[in-house]
């Protein structure tokens, strides 16, 4: 489904926003490491003792440790960076794991199924590569009417009617254990405005700022993510994480 006000684009067209995108991004990034962001608590409470995890699409901004975990990216600049650190890496698609079915105890997938054409597709490869009653973390972006430029521009295809959200997963065997708000996007449209000009007129400097200014100080005023039991209420949210359980 194409979002309201979104760029009609192939898959093949869709990929290479992506990845032109996000090879600019993480040329001129650091890597900062998984404990630095709100979800470090959730994730250590959810680390398969002596299993295997995999995260998939992480950047430079991998929320599981470096230690132990498998890495997809369609980006050669941040997995350089990653192997360089010692991870363990593949570049690869969300479409396409190269992995055998039944291997992870905990898979995540954070902002990624919305960049992709097919994310039923990518739902399934998550799942597949999943052990039966492994943990998932997932989030998107919600509500259409939300669209924006910026999520054109990031390269995004959707954002997922909360309603439709649980049946989608159900359909792929998932059922989300708790979730919360997330997302560090600023509320102001205004300011996301004046981000979007800096990012279209003048890219290099902006990526500057947002790797050196803005994404330091988005760390340091992280909120707690707060986690209710199954789907939380979604009318004022702009975008969820969710534990999900693979069912079996």
């Amino acid at each position: 489904m194409i979002q309201p006000g979104s760029q009609v684009r192939s898959a093949g067209e869709l990929l290479d926003v992506n990845r032109h995108y996000y090879d600019s991004l993480w040329s001129g990034a650091k890597l900062v490491e998984a404990d630095r962001f709100n979800t470090w608590p959730l994730v250590q409470s959810l680390l398969p003792h002596g299993g295997r995890q995999l995260e998939v699409a992480p950047g430079l901004r991998p929320r599981l440790p470096l230690e132990n975990t498998e890495f997809v990216d369609i980006s050669e600049p941040a997995l350089a960076k990653l192997r360089g650190r010692g991870a363990s890496v593949t570049l690869s698609q969300v479409t396409a794991l190269p992995f055998a079915g039944n291997s992870f105890d905990l898979v995540c997938a954070l902002d990624i199924v919305e960049h992709v054409d097919d994310d039923d597709g990518a739902l399934a490869e998550i799942c597949r590569v999943a052990k039966p009653g492994a943990v998932l973390l997932l989030s998107v972006p919600l509500h259409p009417t939300r669209w924006t430029p910026f999520d054109d521009f990031v390269g995004h295809r959707r954002r997922y009617e909360p309603d439709g959200l649980c049946g989608k997963l159900g359909a792929h065997g998932l059922v989300v254990e708790k979730s919360a708000v997330f997302g560090m996007q600023p509320k102001s449209s205004r300011l996301l405005d004046v981000g979007m000009w800096w990012l279209i007129n003048h890219r290099e400097r902006a990526l500057w700022w947002y790797n050196r200014a803005f994404m330091p100080l988005g760390l340091r005023f992280q909120k707690k993510l707060d986690f209710h039991t199954g789907m939380i209420e979604t009318n004022d949210v702009d975008e969820i994480l969710m534990v999900c359980r693979k069912g079996g």
